[in-house]
């Protein structure tokens, strides 16, 4: 299947050209992204059409928030309802959505307890806080002595305590001063994390894998000495699973794809469907239990709008079956690396994920993961650098296989194209 050739404009009339939309960006919003020069206009499935009709192929998926496709029908309908219902109550009352949802997902997960909050950056916010509640009234730290331990190059939001803790010079820089109370420990050693537990240590907070840092799988026996190390410090493990979780891997939650069962688990993204910003904190009551009223909330945190979009979510991820997202990934996962270590030596130097979900290591000398995202989309295909020149695929989980080789041969046709211009055209040859 190729992608290379742009699909004819669309009969309706269009909003605006891309020029215009990026001068009206520029001018009125804060340049805090650089997006590709794309106006999405439209979009259903794994496509997304610009506003002069061109389509490409979206393997960004809203960094994982679009697990289930743009526009998935049965989201839709479910959003649709609700629009005719109530979108809003605040937590000042009650809705009929709520309380099934925070039920639904806490059987889905195994836990017994929900926190609803509105985006990842909140639900890891709203774990730090949990955690810290819990050491002080639980485990018995001294008040105000809390510590947590987390990983380099995590990524877990962009508020000022989590940016904080981040080894990323771009996310810190010009932000401080920073709150207190973590312990940096390189990511993927067991041992850094036991050397760091003090009888302060409220905590250990990672991502079982981590995905900002270019998709990041640690080895097979980390995440189960995390809960090993865990366990005899009487510490909680709290998983940030927002990117990871909810089928990217193939599984529900990547985590306990590894066998290991965290204490907390901390969603959003795909939680909403890509239509409801939607997170949530999911543990058992002797964690969550430390919230009283009015020491933790959220205006729009658990409104019926997101969770009646929110319980759908749910129907699709409890669907295991052969049609289900989570099959549809374990299946097409093995296809994309595959393919992907195919082109190790041909203008890539290495690529690892799991499921549907791969960073990719492009040889530096075709240009940087941003020149790499440039000469996809011009092809067709929509991806997002990050660090240097590695790429991050992450394509919808309703992808077909015709879909995800056309996306592979954009990349390999990519590649070469930026070879040629490096003067390397044997490299991707």
């Amino acid at each position: 299947m190729t992608l290379t050739e742009p699909a004819t404009a669309r009969s309706t009339e269009t909003t605006g050209t891309t020029g215009l939309h990026e001068a009206l960006l520029h001018e009125h919003s804060a340049h805090n992204y650089h997006p590709l020069p794309v106006v999405v206009a439209e979009a259903e499935g794994a496509w997304v059409t610009d506003v002069e009709g061109r389509r490409y192929l979206d393997c960004l998926a809203g960094y994982s928030a679009l697990n289930f496709g743009h526009r998935h029908p049965v989201l839709v309908a479910a959003a649709h309802r609700q629009l005719d219902r109530v979108t809003l109550t605040s937590r000042a009352f009650g809705s009929d959505q709520l309380g099934p949802w925070c039920a639904e997902l806490s059987a889905l997960l195994g836990k017994q307890m929900v926190l609803p909050m509105n985006t990842g950056a909140e639900a890891v916010e709203s774990g730090v806080k949990v955690a810290r509640k819990w050491g002080y009234e639980v485990k018995g730290v001294p008040a105000d002595q809390a510590r947590i331990v987390v990983a380099s190059g995590g990524f877990h939001g962009r508020t000022t305590t989590i940016v904080g803790f981040s080894t990323d010079p771009d996310a810190r820089g010009g932000f401080g001063p920073f709150t207190p109370g973590f312990d940096v420990v390189p990511y993927g050693d067991a041992a850094a994390i036991r050397a760091a537990i003090t009888p302060e240590t409220v905590a250990v907070l990672i991502e079982p894998i981590q995905g900002e840092a270019g998709v990041i799988v640690p080895e097979a026996g980390y995440l189960p000495a995390v809960r090993e190390v865990c366990d005899a410090a009487g510490v909680l493990f709290v998983a940030d699973e927002v990117q990871a979780g909810l089928g990217r891997t193939g599984h529900l939650l990547a985590t306990r794809a590894a066998g290991v069962d965290a204490d907390v688990y901390l969603l959003g993204k795909a939680l909403g469907g890509g239509i409801m910003p939607l997170s949530a904190v999911v543990a058992d009551a002797d964690v969550l239990g430390v919230l009283q009223p009015g020491q933790h909330g959220s205006t729009f945190g658990g409104n019926p709008l997101a969770c009646a979009v929110g319980r759908a979510v749910i129907e699709l991820l409890a669907d295991d079956g052969p049609d289900g997202v989570l099959a549809r990934a374990r299946t097409l996962g093995p296809v994309l690396h595959e393919r992907l270590a195919g082109l190790v030596g041909k203008g890539v130097t290495g690529s690892r994920g799991v499921g549907l979900w791969a960073g990719i290591d492009v040889d530096p000398r075709l240009g940087t993961g941003r020149a790499v995202s440039e000469a996809l989309m011009r092809r067709g295909v929509l991806v997002k650098d990050t660090h240097g020149s590695t790429i991050r695929l992450s394509p919808p989980l309703v992808i077909t296989e015709a879909e995800l080789h056309g996306a592979v041969d954009a990349l390999e046709a990519a590649l070469a194209d930026l070879a040629g211009l490096a003067g390397l055209a044997g490299l991707a040859g």
